[in-house]
């Protein structure tokens, strides 16, 4: 077998001696997975044997142990209030130093623990199996420059501690055990990008930022220093919080040890920059409208996160994390944070563990980097939100979401891909479904209005991911946009502007509790969650585009379980008239029987494979195969695509791969150095066969090149010849990141008058000029939303 490789461009050599950049780091364990993974790859579940010894192995696309979870997003304090005893949180009547006001929505109005405890069955009602609650550690109770309250979780002043308004460590302790024996797991909200506005500046309190060009980071010393030389290396210089930062950092008297764990009070392991704007640098450097920004480049603080969070593992049972703010954090810290958490929940005894991280961008090239280069295991599916948006509430054509599920290829990397992303429809940020339905409706009646809120919610349970209800949804909830608009109470409210909010389904108001588990939306919503409960393969089976409609219309697709072979074909219609499609499926002439929706009871496949399937308007239909889909009798051809440099993220190649037939196959894509083994980079088992490989970390110089091997339902594999990418298009990659062009977005919900107002999207560009990580500006492109 001849090779035809290619070498990476050199890059400019760093300009200090110090510097380990994160690209050579990932390089160096590349090499070293390279080298692991010769003996085989690793598959999902057991891999067929290769009939003929000369071929290479092959793999099953990748099952991560969290595909098929259901989740309920829930904020304590607005779901039930079990005590009015901790109502305060233990400080008192008045409201601007307990934080306390139930009559305002910027304030904390009572709900709990013992309440959500309460009310679990009906949580698990709804088919839920996992429960995610907003951050519930200790916060400040008032920060008065806000002129709100910590109810949403975000200020934290003790990691250690469940805020007394909601409970305690022992309540939130019987929350997980009562969920566990339902068989529910409890998700944690996490944070380790800030902490409360606890300190100030001796220039002035939430000063404008300074950049480190004008005002680079000073040692103990006095000698100036870039933090990204040191970030990920364990090592870090002595600092002076009189010298070493642009502001000197100071604390009010009674302040000095409000944090805990006790190294928070340390203030040289903040970076002390004034406010971020949410553009280039101060996006990942700046205070969070005055909330002080960890130093999260700086080991003790990597340890010391490390350490918070395993703790809530060790002791609580806690069964996983949403980590705020994860696109503010610099990539090392993840590249730690992560594989050194998840090692720790594994050891004890959480072979599930599941963390997924807030970046909030509708950029797949971007998103995707947390999974594949940071090492994290998933990251909330914001780009999916736009979509199904776009698709259920704005009407807009069945090939948008088309284009959408085939950009999944950008997560798939050797172990992770996008079947583990969690999904959702709008969330306690940027507000919730039913807003956007009323919005983007305005002439829609009720009717329409809950239909349009049941497709959106179809397409989120019928295709891949874990879905995600926010709590409220499935009652109707509205309001007039995001943050504090979005977080009504279940039980009765006396916030003036919540009883005004008209709910979907339902003439009740926010002036009584709505458990109302008659709802329509309630029950739909349980009814998709017992469907897919029933028919695994909805949940986690290979999503495989199958028709779209020019404009508003049919968007159908299958689900495929590898092992099982079971077809199921989803139709989905956006359009105000019923539609009727020729569907492609795996097998011709078969039966097909109807498991969901309103339309024949049994079709039959035409010779050509094609389903006709009549879709009501704004519905969906599901039909299930009667039988499998014949093994094939020999492996098909595969060829490899000419691999090429993306055009949206340069430092990424994409290998994409055509195979002659027409069944159900899972192509493994496998990368070498020269002479060096074969290791996998992922696996797809939906055409168009692709996967985006992150050359980031590749030193200079290094040879690679790529195959293909494909693994039918037979159990045959058959390999490409290897290929490697032109010379001018590797001239073209620039690593160790990608220079993405960002756009102009505007926020889809409103600013509370309480809140201060919400930056712009960024346009900034990044740059790559050496072969180290730095934060790129592009991760300004959509600031996480105002903690208010």
């Amino acid at each position: 077998m001849s090779i035809s490789s290619f070498s990476l461009p050199g890059r400019r050599r760093p300009r200090l001696r110090s510097r380990l950049s994160s690209a050579a780091r990932v390089g160096t364990a590349l090499t070293a997975a390279l080298a692991a993974a010769a003996v085989g790859l690793v598959p999902a579940h057991a891999v067929p044997p290769a009939p003929d010894p000369g071929t290479p192995p092959a793999a099953h696309s990748l099952r991560g142990p969290v595909t098929d979870e259901r989740f309920y997003f829930v904020m304590a304090d607005r779901f039930s209030n079990g005590s009015t005893a901790n109502d305060d949180g233990g400080l008192g009547s008045d409201p601007l130093v307990s934080g306390f006001d139930p009559t305002k929505k910027g304030f904390y109005n009572g709900g709990d623990l013992k309440g959500l405890r309460d009310k679990i069955d009906y949580i698990q009602g709804l088919g839920t199996t996992s429960i995610w609650l907003t951050p519930s550690f200790k916060n400040k109770a008032v920060q008065p420059e806000d002129g709100s309250a910590g109810y949403h979780g975000y200020w934290v002043t003790d990691f250690t501690q469940i805020d007394p308004h909601l409970g305690t460590n022992a309540e939130l302790k019987t929350l997980i055990d009562e969920a566990h024996a339902r068989g529910m797991k409890v998700y944690f909200d996490i944070i380790t990008n800030h902490t409360a506005d606890v300190i100030g500046y001796e220039q002035g309190d939430r000063t404008a930022y300074k950049s480190k060009d004008a005002a680079p980071y000073r040692s103990a010393a006095g000698e100036p220093f870039d933090d990204r030389d040191y970030a990920g290396t364990g090592t870090f210089p002595a600092l002076d919080p009189a010298t070493s930062f642009p502001y000197t950092p100071k604390l009010a008297p009674g302040e000095e040890n409000l944090k805990v764990p006790a190294w928070l009070n340390d203030p040289t392991l903040y970076h002390n920059r004034g406010d971020t704007t949410f553009e280039g640098e101060n996006s990942s450097y700046g205070d969070f409208f005055g909330l002080d920004d960890l130093f999260t480049e700086h080991p003790t603080v990597v340890n010391g996160m490390v350490d918070i969070y395993e703790k809530w593992i060790g002791d609580l049972g806690v069964d996983g994390f949403r980590i705020d703010t994860m696109k503010h954090v610099n990539d090392e810290f993840w590249q730690q944070f992560g594989p050194r958490v998840l090692t720790y929940a594994k050891e004890h005894g959480k072979d599930e563990f599941f963390m997924f991280g807030e970046v909030f961008d509708t950029s797949r090239s971007f998103t995707s980097q947390f999974t594949t280069r940071n090492k994290m295991q998933a990251v909330l599916d914001f780009p999916f939100q736009e979509a199904a948006r776009n698709f259920a509430s704005r009407g807009q054509g069945a090939k948008n979401l088309e284009s959408f599920f085939a950009a999944d290829d950008w997560y798939t990397d050797a172990d992770s891909n996008v079947y583990e992303l969690p999904t959702f429809l709008g969330n306690h940020d940027m507000g919730r479904i039913g807003s956007f339905i009323t919005a983007d409706n305005p002439d829609a009646d009720d009717a329409e209005r809950v239909a349009r809120d049941r497709l959106a919610h179809e397409l989120m349970y019928f295709s891949r991911g874990n879905p995600v209800v926010y709590y409220g949804d499935e009652q109707g909830f509205t309001g007039p946009g995001g943050d504090q608009d979005a977080r009504q109470t279940m039980f009765a409210s006396k916030v003036p502007d919540y009883l005004d909010d008209d709910l979907l389904g339902t003439t009740a108001t926010h002036a009584a509790d709505n458990f109302n588990t008659a709802h329509r939306l309630y029950r739909d919503i349980s009814a998709l969650a017992a469907l897919t409960a029933e028919h695994p393969a909805l949940r986690n089976g290979a999503h495989q585009n199958r028709y779209a409609s020019d404009g508003p219309g049919i968007y159908a697709f299958s689900r495929t379980d590898a092992k099982d072979q079971r077809e199921y074909v989803v139709s989905i219609n956006n359009s105000a008239q019923a539609q009727t499609a020729a569907v492609p499926t795996y097998v011709g002439k078969r039966t097909y029987s109807r498991i969901y929706g309103d339309a024949a009871a049994e079709v039959k496949t035409a010779a050509d494979g094609t389903l006709a399937v009549t879709v009501p308007p704004l519905s969906a239909v599901v039909y299930e195969s009667s039988g499998r889909i014949p093994h094939s009798k020999a492996a098909p051809a595969v060829t490899l695509q000419q691999p090429a440099v993306s055009a949206a993220d340069n430092s990424r190649i994409r290998v994409a791969a055509d195979v002659a037939g027409t069944s159900f196959y899972e192509v493994t894509f496998q990368a070498r150095t020269a002479g060096g083994p074969w290791a996998s980079i992922g696996t797809d088992d939906t055409a168009p066969y692709q996967v985006f490989h992150d050359v980031s970390g590749l030193q200079a110089g290094t040879p690679v090149e790529y195959r293909a091997v494909v693994l039918d339902n037979g159990a045959h594999t058959s390999a490409s010849q290897p290929r490697s990418p032109s010379r001018p298009a590797l001239q073209a990659a620039r690593g160790p990141q990608s220079a993405r062009t960002t756009r102009h977005r505007t926020r889809s919900s409103t600013t509370s008058p309480a809140c201060r107002p919400a930056p712009p999207w960024s346009t900034a560009p990044s740059f790559w000029t050496t072969a180290r990580t730095p934060r790129p500006a592009s991760r300004a492109a959509g600031p996480s939303p105002p903690r208010c």
